[in-house]
């Protein structure tokens, strides 16, 4: 299953470019997400700054569906020492949003 999810993330980020992202709807998901509890935009919170993370994976093939899994699942080392929580109830096309709008932050 979690295969399928990140093929379809995959598969779904190559017919929609990171810049076609409605952004208000998209932070408006994030914010009842949770996800701006421990995120901001161009500062660290808990987690790392949204730039950061677009930076980190700028020019990777697979960007939208690493950062669709480490929201889905969470993650643990990827940005210090405190684990990001997974959000397993979010669906794919959250998932999605999410993930390119955050490949979508700038400084």
């Amino acid at each position: 299953m979690r295969d399928l999810l990140v093929m379809l993330v995959i598969a779904a980020g190559a017919v929609a470019p990171a810049w076609a992202v409605d952004a208000a709807a998209a932070q408006e998901l994030a914010k009842a997400s949770g996800c701006l509890s421990c995120h901001a935009a161009t500062e660290k919170v808990v987690g790392p700054a949204y730039v950061k993370v677009a930076e980190k994976y700028a020019g990777e093939s697979d960007a939208a569906a690493s950062i669709a899994q480490s929201i889905q699942y969470g993650s643990k080392g990827k940005w210090g020492r405190i684990p990001m929580p997974a959000h397993p109830s979010l669906s794919a096309d959250d998932l999605k949003t999410l993930a390119e709008w955050i490949l979508a932050a700038k400084p």
